[in-house]
């Protein structure tokens, strides 16, 4: 091979790879978008909607309250702190559990069915 035709290889090669695409288009990310706002509405939206309603409930434990703690322990409410809720599980026994602890709040008058 001659020295002139090596240009002219090359230079042909060089012609032959395109020049690649300059910007993403839009069309090139939906997939990723819709991806992402099927993930917010089916699991994003609603788990801070549960903890907002948890948190709701939490607030709204007053004394006299029957309560499921965690673990599947019922109990009456004796006693409410900023962190604590003092639970009477029978006659003159309390347990003291952690606030965020309390999985449901029963309609009144459940415990006394369930004895």
């Amino acid at each position: 091979m001659l020295p002139e035709d090596m240009g002219v290889i090359s230079l042909a090669w060089a012609q032959g790879a395109g020049a690649g695409q300059q910007g993403l288009d839009l069309l090139s990310l939906a997939p990723i978008i819709l991806m992402f706002v099927v993930l917010y509405f089916l699991m994003i939206r609603p788990q801070a909607k549960r903890a907002k309603e948890h948190k709701a409930m939490l607030a709204a434990l007053a004394k006299g309250d029957e309560v499921v703690a965690g673990g599947g322990m019922l109990g009456k409410v004796t006693k409410v702190t900023d962190s604590y809720v003092s639970i009477e599980i029978a006659s003159n026994v309390e347990v003291q559990v952690q606030k965020p602890s309390i999985q449901l709040v029963l309609p009144k008058g459940t415990l006394k069915n369930a004895t």
